[in-house]
């Protein structure tokens, strides 16, 4: 929107420094526009070196960053590269090599060598892959004394009625394209070069009857990850084929997720994808009608929509908590469009929080309250006062006050985590598992129809939870699969099948 000139500021530093941000907001869409985003600038101030400037996927001191305690290294200077020689896995079988000399004889007195001792080994070896045709035979048995005496095993039950494929078979496609991000077309020229003619439609039939059976597992998945009382909550895009329009429509994939193990809290990790044609409040609040407690989300409208509905209702009471992450980018943003020196200083601030998220990161709820009360609400309060003193002294028309104006109107849910040791600081958690999402969107393009969009929720859900809670989802997914389908699970029982439930009885029965 153009501003009349009776609106310009009348000081000259405020003018001067409206057209300088103008003019480096330009240069920053051309950027997007013509060259790589990744592209830095070429005057950035030597003290900006020493802080972490990059987008929400390299901060460094994530609080809910799900490697393990005590990976990370606390000195700040450059690694080695991490080395594999001599550390293979236990768990891999292994088999011998055995390599004799040319001669047991001794080269001195032709006398015969003795065994002394040996010198071993270890490299990695792989399998290819092979695949193979199931044959399943079922004699049929009858009695010579009378003449309806034949007898013949059932037939074993199928995940599709007619189909070729095995359940391990179906479970190895939905792995590849949801866990690997192999989209279906590719798969097919796989299998072309083993002399395998498949149709990308039959793969896709396949996936979609995947599906079919798992859902009763998703929704139980869904149901678990509403009931616990903090829930991190996202969407991104997800095109949808419009025939009739000869294009794609944008479709949405919501995904709600819960974690706890940053403050080893009982709640294992999960996420569940739901598929929708709108983005709106209304569609917020029909997937978390069942929800109350925490949502921790970024700062889109339809959420706080969401919360405003609650407050007035009193139905069942939705704090948020905002992500500072997002807020913390604004800041990046500016820096990286302006090299403003008032932005640096806002991120030098953020660092110093993230610094303590990362010391506390699996201490008890308890503790991590007692730390943020002592060392991170000082440099939030310090925080605050700056935003403010920096409020009045700019352009509101900057792209630096936007972001002071997003903290301030965010600042409530931005301090959330102050007062919970529960409650984390960014919602990084739901961003990584959106991740996989964009890379599946990626290579697949788009889904056919709004069953596609049902089928890639509920496959990747699962997948994903599987992968969060530490397992191969191939072992994981062709059990689960076998096990529904046989009839061997029934649907009292589906709740032992969550990743993490399963992943306990495998552990059980191994001691």
């Amino acid at each position: 929107m153009s501003l009349r000139h009776d609106q310009l500021p009348q000081d000259v530093e405020q003018l001067s420094r409206m057209v300088l941000d103008l003019r480096a907001e330009v240069a920053y869409l051309k950027r997007l526009i013509h060259g790589a985003r990744s592209e830095g600038l070429s005057t950035i101030d030597p003290a900006q070196t020493s802080l972490d400037l990059g987008d929400l996927s390299a901060v460094p001191v994530a609080a809910n960053d799900d490697q393990p305690d005590g990976s990370r290294h606390k000195a700040r200077g450059r690694q080695s590269a991490a080395r594999n020689i001599g550390f293979l896995p236990k768990h891999l079988p292994r088999y011998d090599v055995i390599i004799e000399p040319e001669s047991r004889a001794c080269a001195c007195c032709s006398g015969t060598l003795h065994h002394i001792g040996e010198t071993t080994s270890e490299a990695l070896d792989v399998v290819p892959p092979i695949l193979r045709v199931k044959r399943t035979i079922r004699p049929r048995y009858a009695c010579r004394a009378c003449e309806n005496g034949v007898v013949q095993a059932p037939a074993p039950a199928r995940f599709m009625d007619g189909g070729m494929a095995t359940t391990a078979l179906a479970a190895h496609i939905v792995v590849s394209k949801f866990a690997w991000h192999l989209p279906l077309y590719r798969q097919t020229q796989i299998f072309a070069g083993h002399g395998i003619a498949l149709d990308r439609g039959t793969l896709g039939a396949w996936v979609t009857r995947v599906a079919w059976w798992l859902k009763p597992l998703y929704d139980r998945l869904l149901t678990f990850i509403r009931s616990q009382p903090r829930v991190f909550s996202d969407e991104t895009r997800l095109p949808r084929l419009d025939p009739g329009r000869k294009r794609t429509k944008v479709c949405q994939l919501w995904a709600q997720a819960v974690d706890d193990r940053p403050w080893k809290g009982p709640a294992p990790p999960a996420v569940g994808y739901i598929f929708s044609e709108s983005r709106s409040a209304r569609e917020a609040e029909r997937q978390l009608v069942s929800f109350n407690g925490v949502l921790q989300v970024d700062g889109y409208t339809a959420y706080k929509t969401l919360a405003r509905h609650r407050g007035k209702s009193n139905s069942k009471p939705l704090r948020l908590a905002f992500c500072m992450a997002h807020a913390r980018r604004k800041f990046v943003d500016v820096v990286k469009l302006t090299g403003s020196p008032e932005a640096l200083e806002i991120v030098s601030i953020l660092a110093g929080v993230y610094q303590i998220e990362q010391e506390i990161r699996g201490q008890s709820a308890e503790d991590r309250h007692n730390t943020r009360q002592l060392r991170s609400a000082p440099l939030m309060r310090q925080l605050k006062a700056r935003l403010l003193d920096l409020k009045d002294d700019i352009s509101t028309q900057s792209a630096l006050s936007k972001a002071i104006n997003y903290a301030l109107t965010h600042w409530t849910g931005l301090n959330a985590f102050l007062d919970d040791g529960t409650i984390e600081i960014d919602s990084n958690i739901i961003e990584r598992s959106m991740k996989s999402v964009a890379l599946t969107r990626k290579n697949s393009m788009f889904v056919g129809n709004i069953q596609g969009g049902e089928t890639f929720a509920i496959l990747a859900s699962l997948i994903n939870s599987a992968k969060l809670n530490g397992l191969d989802p191939y072992t994981w997914l062709a059990d689960v699969l076998e096990r529904i389908v046989s009839g061997r699970t029934t649907i009292n029982q589906l709740d032992t099948l969550l990743p993490w439930k399963w992943k306990a009885d495998q552990v059980g029965q191994a001691a």
